[in-house]
């Protein structure tokens, strides 16, 4: 039997999701808790060490089922995309409340209060979830307040189930953010990543990595002749990577070729890309 795929189950031969029971032996399964992810970019590893490479990343308000707690570390499954994975475990924090917003610019400073001369303490990414409970103006700045006290720029936010009009505009705006392996935020973010987070503004799903995108998102165009005529938010797939098509001849993409968030001609981009590890354009879909 095929062994699950590790990075959308929560299955472990000593351990496994309650839901699995029947499914998929394991030692042991329990049901898990909720949790809250409350640091603003959290690591998620193939196993409990800080030695191991990134396979995704968590944002600030994702909430996660959390399946064991192990020496400071926890193996939890983010609801945002069913990503299961190990984090540290001082980045979980209370389930309730939930959410009432959503951050919808790149990145944005939460303050200790409702001043921004104030020390930051940290920035959120584009995607961060937060439970506003409040409204305070300082100098003509609305602020939106935490449970904390801590705030962020108002206009910075927009109500949960309000979501952009138009995805590719938003993964546009990614235009020089830093390549990261795995990265999750507007900080450092891989290929996938770009389409994941660009679509959630939009309030489409996406699952995490490119081998999936190419099996679930959109409808197949027929590339048997080569590459059909293109459109805005066509997706563009090759073994392991993915890119956006901004017009009908520009492709989008976060890669690893400069190392930032770029658009290139799509003729170009598939000679280069064929000439290297990735090869051949596997597949065309169209949202």
């Amino acid at each position: 039997m095929t062994p699950p795929d590790r990075r959308i189950t929560p299955w472990r031969t000593d351990l496994a999701a309650a839901r699995l029971r029947g499914v998929h032996a394991a030692e042991r399964y329990v049901d898990g808790e909720p949790a809250r992810i409350v640091r603003t970019i959290v690591a998620m590893r193939p196993e409990p060490s800080p030695a191991r490479s990134l396979d995704t990343e968590l944002l600030f308000g994702e909430t996660v089922t959390v399946y064991e707690r192990r020496e400071g570390w926890a193996w939890v499954q983010n609801a945002a995309d069913g990503y299961v994975g190990w984090i540290a475990e001082d980045a979980l924090g209370s389930a309730e409340p939930a959410s009432t917003h959503r951050l919808a610019e790149l990145r944005s400073f939460r303050y200790p209060g409702a001043e921004l001369r104030a020390p930051a303490l940290d920035c959120l990414s584009i995607g961060s979830r937060l439970t506003i409970v409040g409204e305070a103006v300082t100098r003509g700045t609305r602020y939106a307040l935490l449970a904390d006290g801590s705030a962020v720029i108002a206009r910075h936010l927009v109500p949960e189930g309000t979501f952009a009009p138009d995805w590719v505009a938003v993964a546009e705006r990614f235009l020089g953010t830093p390549y990261l392996w795995a990265g999750r935020s507007s900080i450092g973010l891989d290929c996938s990543a770009l389409v994941q987070l660009a679509l959630a503004e939009a309030g489409i799903a996406a699952p995490r990595d490119s081998d999936m995108q190419e099996h679930e998102l959109g409808t197949a165009l027929d590339i048997s002749g080569g590459l059909p005529a293109l459109a805005r938010g066509d997706l563009v797939f090759w073994k392991g990577h993915v890119g956006i098509m901004s017009d009908g001849e520009t492709l989008l993409h976060s890669n690893g070729h400069t190392m930032t968030t770029a658009k290139e001609p799509i003729a170009e981009a598939v000679a280069r890309i064929a000439a290297s590890e990735y090869g051949a354009v596997t597949a065309v879909r169209r949202l």
